[in-house]
């Protein structure tokens, strides 16, 4: 007879959910649903206690390391980063915000290919530069922009970088889900394969994801001179009236 797996351990996630939706302490929500899971699985408070202790001591220096780039990007906002990058892009003539965008996605796609997954990403990059250059592209042709505009062209910048690091690092031979399709596949079908070759057929793939997400990009830049056609007549129109 085969042995009854008890399903009362995962009573944590649970807690987590209900945690998130009230929107509590996310750090207390994490600790109560281990302990939940801990004494539902029948583990000693005093293990439980233990293995949260350790677990701490083991990533203590993570916060530092995400909290100090985080500090400096917030200290160079303050000293003006976003406008220089507004101000710079105005100076390209034939910049817009969606060929600003286009090319961003390819830079992102063939870095994260490479394996350079850092040197993007959304606090570090699309916060402080490309979602103001994206705005500053736009303002310079149709003036200032509605909220619900810039919203959107934040969004687009967010979701290229989402795009180029997702369908780039699957090229990128040492990235984990090529290793672990690779592992998958030779322990439980017996299939031999090369990561390598994993990777090349990500190619395809990126390239595919990288024309759709052009052809939406090139779709942005329709929709803003559509929208804020009449912006501009209007901005105009004051001016001469002016």
């Amino acid at each position: 007879m085969t042995e009854s797996i008890s399903l009362w351990p995962l009573l944590g996630i649970a807690v987590i959910v209900l945690g998130f939706i009230l929107r509590f302490n996310p750090v207390l929500v994490v600790i109560v649903a281990g302990i939940v899971t801990g004494v539902a699985a029948q583990i000693p408070l005093l293990t439980i206690l233990d293995k949260m202790g350790a677990g701490f001591l083991n990533t203590r220096n993570l916060p530092f390391i995400l909290l100090l780039p985080l500090a400096v990007i917030g200290l160079l906002e303050r000293h003006g980063l976003k406008e220089a990058a507004q101000g710079w892009i105005t100076k390209i003539n034939r910049a817009t915000t969606g060929r600003l965008l286009m090319v961003y996605l390819l830079v992102r796609e063939l870095t994260a290919a490479l394996g350079l997954t850092s040197l993007g990403g959304h606090p570090q990059m699309v916060r402080p530069l490309l979602a103001p250059m994206a705005e500053g592209s736009a303002e310079k042709t149709y003036g200032p922009l509605p909220p619900a505009v810039r919203y959107r062209i934040q969004a687009m910048a967010a979701a290229t970088d989402n795009v180029g690091l997702f369908f780039g690092e699957d090229i990128f031979v040492a990235f984990g889900a090529v290793l672990f399709m690779h592992n998958f596949m030779l322990e439980s079908a017996g299939i031999q394969t090369e990561p390598l070759h994993i990777a090349l057929w990500g190619v395809p793939t990126a390239c595919f994801a990288l024309i759709v997400h052009s052809v939406r990009l090139a779709r942005l830049d329709h929709h803003l001179r559509r929208e804020l056609a009449n912006t501009v007549r209007d901005h105009q129109g004051g001016r001469d009236d002016s």
